[in-house]
């Protein structure tokens, strides 16, 4: 590309970012390529449900009509089948030249099109047209194909309502994020934006009256808030209600605070000088490259919005039916005071314009267990506007059909029948048919998780992520607080064992308030064990809290991130011991937990023999060991895909884990997804694990199938999968032992 057309290809690509609309955002594209290109039409095909190619924008083409190419059909059809670009004269003397009637079409004598590729499939086409019988120079074939890797981007992001303009649309697909797994179906109820940034710019006539208005504006949502955290904390407990610490200290903030008077001393009033605030300092963590702090602009947005909304003298704008009605909560960034301000029980669904999975949104959805999406985009949606909200696949379905809702409920009442099948199984052991025992255990991180894993038959806690108790303050948690929240899951799970995890900080889970290092790539950097080491006040505080906690039981464990290194493992043992040698100085009276190490690091494998003394116990990370040996970071949209836990590599990985661990005479447990997908809790029932830990609400599950299954048979279904060079064969492998499984059940 010539420095002249990468200038171009810039002013379109930028030109495009300023539009208001989706629909200004094509138009403007369509015509700037025109003009680039000099051509007479281009032309932007977007592929629809039906697998038809919708015209969404064109400059030159009539549209008095919808305008839609079947799917496979003309030579649009060609260029997504092909999924190469045609460049050629005289289009209309093909074969599978596809005329639209109106288009005036007839009078362009040649054609260009290119694919617009999206993670592997097309989903749109863009083309250009001339009336002169010529083909496009390679230089700007070239130039279309390079947009096109950019347009692709937009075009998926781009609402459903552009392929179908003239229809009235049922079963409106929005795809977003998943920010909590499971399906609701109900009635919108839109929390409507408050109106801050849309605040205009005025002089204050009365300078100390406005910095007065301030003062108690701000002491009367401070009482509003402390009123919420009180209502959190009852209903879902501490940690949860931590996250309203952070509107609280946001809006204590001097900085904050100081950017508000200053603007009214300038002569500003009061939602003006609010607004500048709220958007400077949002702006800041939209600027940070750490994508749990650049959600938090999300808080200062939404502490805004109170501010703004307390200042008209409103609440949120969100009530409750009058009938009753199931209610899935709307809007473009929700807050705490929104779900606190709505009958909990009528609560089925939440559905961000916004928002992210680290949103603290997403952590009360799940912690509430609604089925949440992120992330979807910009709704223009009435009260009451029929949804189903698929928090599995991270999909909104807008006005669904009859059939569709029939489809979703069948599929709830079956997942609830399921539900009720596998809870009679809930107080009873995990045995085999032929006599394993096998410990199922539960994830957990929140307080409000240890219920759900004891109401499911848990029998301990595999893996507590100490980290999430962290992760929603907005400072470092005292000895004396981490205590109390250690104590509080050991307490709940009394005669149950308990695995504390240490702070596995890091990468994809900073923590706000410590510095943030940037990184090329933080997956391979400064996390984990790492981290801690570096830090070593924060392990050595952890390690005093956890024996302190556990003083009085031997049954709780500390579980080590990261490890890669004896360096880092025989640091990490001396802190413990210098710990230990404190707190008996001190007088405590404490307990010395058990010590193993998470095995996700790959290196940690061959070492494993060489530390058989230095360890109690070992717990196999699937979740980091998988991404690590695939080299595949699971989050990413574009290979995420490829990730797959059943990969032959990751299943041969596991087994010799398991046979060291053998050899080493050290218990070996197993947490993360494939604990609990049920074809790998049979490869790894076939391999000898007897613990697994996962999700509470995967408990019941698991519990079925192992006690619908023989280990000889999970053993010679592992022999077989050892012999398969790809996860599908694998999955396909398993069919007939989950069958069979299911047949013993039933009868």
């Amino acid at each position: 590309m010539t420095n002249i057309s990468m200038l171009e290809f810039n002013r379109i690509i930028q030109g495009a970012a300023l539009a208001e609309s989706a629909e200004q955002q094509v138009q403007l594209i369509v015509d700037a390529i025109s003009e680039v290109i000099a051509t007479d039409v281009c032309s932007l095909y977007r592929q629809n449900a039906n697998k038809d190619m919708a015209l969404i924008a064109s400059h030159g083409l009539a549209q008095g009509h919808p305008f839609i190419i079947p799917a496979n059909q003309g030579l649009v059809g060609r260029v997504a089948q092909s999924r190469h670009s045609i460049n050629l004269i005289n289009p209309d003397e093909l074969a599978d030249y596809y005329y639209v009637a109106g288009s005036n079409e007839e009078q362009f004598h040649s054609f260009c099109g290119v694919p617009l590729v999206q993670r592997g499939d097309v989903i749109g086409v863009l083309v250009v047209q001339s009336r002169r019988p010529q083909a496009l120079a390679p230089e700007q074939e070239a130039f279309l194909t390079t947009l096109a890797t950019h347009l692709a981007l937009l075009l998926a992001s781009l609402p459903a309502q552009l392929c179908q303009p003239s229809r009235p649309l049922l079963n409106d697909y929005r795809n977003g994020i998943s920010g909590a797994p499971g399906i609701a179906i109900g009635r919108a109820r839109v929390r409507r934006a408050a109106g801050l940034a849309n605040a205009a710019e005025s002089t204050a006539e009365h300078i100390e009256q406005e910095l007065d208005a301030w003062r108690a504006l701000k002491s009367r949502v401070m009482a509003e808030l402390k009123q919420e955290r009180h209502i959190v904390e009852q209903t879902l407990g501490d940690n949860l209600a931590a996250v309203v610490d952070a509107y609280q200290m946001l809006l204590d903030d001097p900085g904050f605070g100081a950017h508000i008077t200053d603007a009214i001393k300038t002569g500003k009033v009061l939602p003006w000088a609010l607004k500048l605030a709220v958007s400077y300092f949002s702006e800041l963590f939209k600027a940070m490259q750490d994508p749990y702090l650049r959600a938090r602009h999300e808080d200062i947005e939404q502490l805004g919005d109170k501010l703004y909304l307390a200042w008209r003298g409103h609440g949120p704008e969100v009530m409750a039916p009058e009938d009753g009605s199931p209610i899935i909560l709307v809007g473009d960034q929700l807050s705490v005071s929104d779900i606190v301000s709505l009958p909990i029980d009528l609560m089925v669904g939440i559905v961000c314009s916004a928002g992210a999975a680290l949103s603290h949104i997403s952590i009360f959805a799940n912690a509430l267990g609604i089925p949440a999406v992120m992330g979807v985009g910009e709704l223009s949606l009435s009260m009451g506007q029929p949804l189903i909200v698929d928090g599995d696949n991270g999909q909104v379905i807008i006005a669904p059909s009859d059939a569709l809702i029939t489809e979703y409920q069948s599929s709830i009442k079956s997942q609830q029948d399921v539900a009720r099948r596998f809870a009679v199984n809930r107080d009873l052991a995990a045995v085999t048919t032929d006599g394993a025992k096998v410990t199922l255990m539960a994830n957990s991180g929140l307080q409000a998780d240890l219920l759900p894993g004891l109401k499911n038959g848990a029998e301990g806690i595999g893996l507590y992520r100490s980290e999430i108790p962290f992760m929603v303050r907005q400072s470092l948690p005292s000895e004396a607080d981490q205590v109390a929240v250690y104590r509080e899951v050991i307490e709940s799970y009394k005669n149950k064992p308990v695995y504390i995890r240490t702070l596995d900080i890091g990468a994809d889970k900073p923590l706000p308030y410590l510095p943030i290092v940037e990184e090329d790539n933080p997956a391979l950097g400064w996390r984990g064990i790492r981290f801690t080491l570096d830090n070593l006040q924060l392990l050595i505080t952890q390690f005093r809290a956890v024996m302190v906690a556990a003083a009085g039981r031997d049954d709780v464990h500390l579980l080590l991130p990261m490890v890669g290194s004896t360096g880092e493992l025989n640091h990490a043992i001396e802190l413990l011991d210098e710990s230990l040698k404190q707190l008996l100085a001190e007088g405590k009276n404490v307990c010395r937990p058990r010590l193993g190490v998470m095995v996700e690091v790959p290196s940690s494998i061959s070492l494993l023999p060489l530390w058989r003394n230095k360890l109690d116990f070992i717990s196999i990370g699937s979740n980091d060991l998988s991404q690590y040996l695939l080299a595949i970071d699971r989050n990413n949209p574009l290979v995420g895909r490829l990730y797959d836990p059943l990969h032959p590599a990751i299943i041969h990985e596991i087994l010799r884990i398991v046979r060291c661990a053998q050899d080493c005479q050290l218990p070996v447990s197993l947490c993360g997804e494939m604990a609990s997908d049920p074809i790998a809790v049979l490869l790894l029932i076939g391999m000898g694990i007897r613990q697994l830990s996962m999700s509470s609400s995967k408990l019941p599950l698991i519990k079925w199938l192992l006690r619908a299954t023989s280990v000889s048979d999970a053993e010679a279904f592992l022999t077989q999968a050892l012999t398969m060079d790809n996860a599908q064969d694998i999955r396909a492998a398993a069919e007939t032992l989950i069958t069979k499984s299911a047949i013993y059940l039933d009868g």
